[in-house]
């Protein structure tokens, strides 16, 4: 076990680098914080995956028994405070290695959401959450949508990113891997020509699209899709948050 005072040591330094994508992709690695997702990983991920663990001595005491075989850093709470990037830190870190995942349908059968230029992080670990809690097989992040890897998208997803394949892919290529395997494809879209979710027959493997926050999807993708799906709005609501629409279709269209 190793011990770390000085936020100028260079370990530390190279570490807070992975609140940057430059940094994340010259090291390829990235950050976590909070003793929840640190636990995630060391349940979840392979040993090899969770390359450092850092914990102040308060944090270390509470969870040293849980992090035994871990290659573990003690750190100051100045450290800690570096090193986070909340207002109040939590004092436990680890540092991942980001594994690239491939994207095979016939494997990987089942039902998919897949994130179209969605950027709010809450949004997108809500989504990730959701998919998780419905017994989706994963999750694709297609071009425009905020970083997996973003620490405030990671807390928001709370550790489901752990429990199911979360992939960064071009939607257009997705697609055409669903189509070529005549897997359903449902977009949505606020439009009277689209079809009400609630006349969707549930079913196990198929692929959910939900677009950008204020454009909705990209026109060129609703022209790719089987469907698009809409939610009647009973109410004097102009729409509702794509997180929560994203919610009311994945559990009404999973069997």
């Amino acid at each position: 076990m190793e011990r770390i005072n000085s936020k100028q040591n260079q370990t530390i330094k190279e570490i807070k680098k992975l609140h940057t994508h430059k940094g994340r992709q010259k090291s390829g690695e990235y950050l976590i914080e909070s003793w929840h997702l640190v636990q995630e990983a060391i349940n979840y991920l392979n040993l090899n995956q969770v390359v450092t663990i850092l914990a102040t001595e308060d944090q270390y005491l509470a969870h040293g028994d849980d992090l035994s075989g871990e290659n573990i850093i003690v750190i100051s709470d100045e450290i800690a405070a570096e090193l986070s990037d909340t207002s109040t830190t939590q004092g436990i870190f680890a540092v991942c290695k980001i594994e690239e995942q491939s994207f095979n349908v016939q494997k990987d059968s089942g039902a998919w959401l897949l994130l179209d230029n969605v950027q709010d992080p809450g949004n997108i670990g809500t989504m990730v959450r959701t998919a998780d809690a419905a017994g989706f097989a994963g999750v694709i992040f297609g071009d425009g949508t905020s970083s997996e890897y973003n620490g405030k998208v990671l807390r928001a997803m709370q550790g489901s990113q752990f429990h199911l394949p979360v992939i960064r892919m071009n939607l257009k290529k997705a697609m055409e891997i669903f189509k070529a395997q005549h897997v359903k494809i449902y977009g949505t879209e606020l439009n009277p020509d689209a079809i009400n979710y609630q006349d969707v027959q549930p079913m196990d493997n198929f692929a959910l699209i939900m677009g950008n926050e204020g454009n909705g999807m990209n026109k060129d993708l609703l022209k790719m899709t089987n469907d698009n799906l809409y939610i009647p709005i009973k109410g004097n609501a102009e729409s509702l948050n794509v997180a929560i629409a994203a919610a009311v279709i994945m559990f009404r269209i999973k069997s």
